[in-house]
């Protein structure tokens, strides 16, 4: 895993001394993505110039330098990521093989692509990557991106230039790049808790998106393609399947999850697995026990609260597993020592607050190996969110409504005071509780009067209601939700929901939150359920099929009990939380109270300064907001930070 950055001024005017000097300090920003080694690159006639930081995983002897040259001297490449089809690209290659200098998978991306052009190569990939590479003979500049988008990779032009990198804080240090605040995808970011791509917090600054291919020829042409699309594999049709074919089929499914999780273990340094206890990551540990000859590290998080604490089950399994286990308790000094580091790593506001967990367990995994395998992607490939039942519940019981009432049944729910619905969300159990239900609550009801509940599914996902409100001079509207008709099939449903968060809410914010946790620490995290052939399998299931007995997930249950007793994992879906709330009340609380001081937000210009102090007020009352006013202090931090940004 490694950070690349680059530089295309089409205007041929920069000295070479100065090309390699930007690539360097734009590579400088991305050190910590690669502390292993350090390469620059520049082509003074063609004004390109390309950096490289290097975390060492395979191959880890001088022959895996980079910026790399290719064999005949046309092509140079630099790239973050893992390749897992390195054996079969190089028995592809044949004769060309025989020029390769080492056994890194960069040097087999650079040498197929020689050989057969970029888009051939990268269906050849299986993997996560993100890649640069430059045709000398043409100048022609092409920047790739993995399916899944669990790479990321931002690119901006102004005028003549093009920069490009793994992080924002590159594109800066170009300084050829003007930066002002966008403003509608900052409250975009106060809709979701993450700045949606392909917008960025900057203007004119964009992520490319996953499966996509931009090109840059010397003319100054620049056209995107892609050559790998979810919305497309997920319409595929599909058949119903006899008794035999759906047993057929799991297995299938089976074989190839422990195949990506084995080829997932090549690596010249230590290897470990991030295990919660929940169906996904154990499913992982449990293959990759299987298939390890080695004793398997594994680690895991926990809270002093019961309601957000796991990490007793993660112990029970890795007790069956026979795992080596590694693990931590996050407390508020955990947090205090952490907030430092949001803005400086998470490179534009973003505020899943799990960020805080995940960081501080990649510390801990860090310091036993340097790779380590997560189950990421399973609730979304495989239905496992607790929104998608109820969505699913509320569209059962929405038809029953006649549609002239099911507007008074929506007010019904919003004129009830929030707080109030927070308290008799108190009274359920622990492991069933969690912040701002009575906010979800309310943007719910206010969605029962449409005609699909493509609106209510998004209200889900939603943090501020109206976060137009909370950004001085935002136009913002939010994008269109997944179609779910009220009249619709579940299947539908269940589809539309599973396709919305592959497609925004799993690599806008999960694979963020752990790319940006995983690298601070120079950590690398692969992420099996992940890999395109078990996605492009995963969407050929009936949805019908992903529940059982009220349960999401099901073909990955079937995996996992085959490994690990149903009682040690059959258990309600906590996720990642953390108690931000409690937290805001009591040891954080000062340190909140000095960043949403009013005449600071005042001077900023950036923040309805009003509304936040109206939303911290309900909060110390006893309201639940701590997940929206962690939005807001994430974006102080991030301004204190990035003050050259207000514009």
């Amino acid at each position: 895993m490694c950070g690349i950055v680059g530089i295309y001024d089409r205007s041929a005017s920069t000295p070479q001394e100065q090309l390699l000097a930007t690539a360097t300090a734009m590579a400088d920003t991305v050190a910590h993505r690669g502390p292993d080694d350090a390469g620059v690159w520049a082509d003074e006639r063609a004004g390109l110039a390309l950096g490289h930081r290097r975390l060492a995983i395979r191959d880890l002897s001088p022959t895996g330098h980079q910026p790399m040259v290719s064999s005949c001297g046309r092509y140079v490449i630099v790239y973050n990521g893992e390749i897992y089809s390195q054996d079969a690209i190089v028995r592809d290659l044949g004769a060309r093989a025989r020029t390769l200098r080492g056994h890194s998978d960069t040097e087999v991306i650079l040498e197929a692509c020689a050989e057969w052009g970029v888009e051939a190569t990268v269906h050849r990939l299986i993997g996560m990557f993100a890649f640069a590479l430059v045709d000398r003979r043409t100048g022609r500049l092409t920047l790739v991106r993995d399916r899944l988008g669990i790479k990321p990779l931002y690119w901006a032009r102004a005028g003549s230039s093009l920069a490009f990198g793994s992080e924002l804080t590159a594109i800066r240090a170009a300084g050829t790049i003007p930066l002002a605040l966008d403003r509608d995808a900052l409250a975009g970011y106060f809709r979701y808790n993450y700045v949606g791509a392909p917008a960025t917090v900057y203007q004119g600054v964009r992520k490319l998106r996953p499966g996509t291919i931009l090109t840059v020829e010397a003319s100054g042409e620049t056209r995107e393609s892609q050559y790998w699309s979810l919305d497309e594999v997920s319409r595929r049709p599909r058949h119903a399947l006899s008794p035999v074919d759906t047993r057929d089929r799991l297995d299938e499914l089976d074989a190839l999850l422990a195949d990506a999780v084995s080829r997932r273990l090549v690596s010249d340094v230590p290897i470990g697995s991030l295990l919660s206890g929940g169906v996904d990551s154990s499913l992982v540990t449990a293959l990759m026990v299987e298939a390890s000859p080695t004793p398997v590290r594994t680690f895991t998080v926990g809270f002093e609260d019961p309601a957000y604490d796991e990490a007793a089950s993660a112990r029970a399994v890795a007790g069956h597993l026979g795992t080596e286990h590694h693990e931590i308790v996050a407390t508020p000094q955990d947090v205090m020592r952490l907030v430092d580091d949001i803005p400086r790593f998470y490179d534009e506001p973003f505020a899943d607050v799990s960020q805080l967990p995940t960081m501080l367990v990649s510390e801990l995994t860090r310091r036993e190996v340097t790779v380590v395998l997560t189950g990421d992607g399973g609730d979304e490939l495989f239905g496992g969110y607790s929104r998608y039942a109820a969505v699913e519940l509320a569209r059962a019981r929405g038809r029953r409504i006649p549609s002239a009432l099911r507007p008074l049944a929506g007010q019904a729910i919003t004129r009830t005071p929030a707080d109030l619905l927070d308290r008799m969300a108190g009274l359920a159990p622990a492991r069933l509780r969690r912040e701002g239900m009575g906010r979800k609550a309310h943007l719910v009801g206010a969605g029962l009067a449409a005609d699909d509940f493509g609106p209510m599914y998004d209200a889900l996902l939603s943090h501020w209601p109206d976060p137009a409100s909370v950004v001085v001079g935002s136009r913002y509207e939010a994008r269109e939700p997944a179609r779910i008709p009220v009249s619709g099939s579940l299947r539908d449903a269940r589809d539309a929901m599973r396709r919305e968060d592959m497609q925004h809410y799993l690599p806008d914010d999960i694979l963020t939150k752990v790319d940006r946790a995983s690298m601070r620490v120079a950590l690398e995290a692969r992420v099996p359920l992940l890999d395109h052939r078990v996605v492009e399998l995963g969407w050929t299931l009936p949805s019908e099929l992903l529940v059982r007995d009220g349960a999401g997930k099901w073909p990955l249950r079937r995996s996992l009990y085959r490994r690990v007793p149903q009682a040690l994992v059959d258990r309600p879906k906590m996720g990642f939380g953390v108690p931000i709330g409690d937290w805001l009340r009591g040891p954080l609380r000062a340190w909140a109270s000095d960043l949403l001081e009013p005449g600071a937000m005042a001077r900023q210009g950036v923040l309805e300064a009003q509304v936040v102090q109206e939303a911290w007020r309900l909060h110390q009352a006893g309201a639940e907001n701590g997940y929206l006013l962690w939005d807001v202090l994430v974006l102080q931090m991030w301004l204190e930070s990035n003050t050259s940004a207000i514009v």
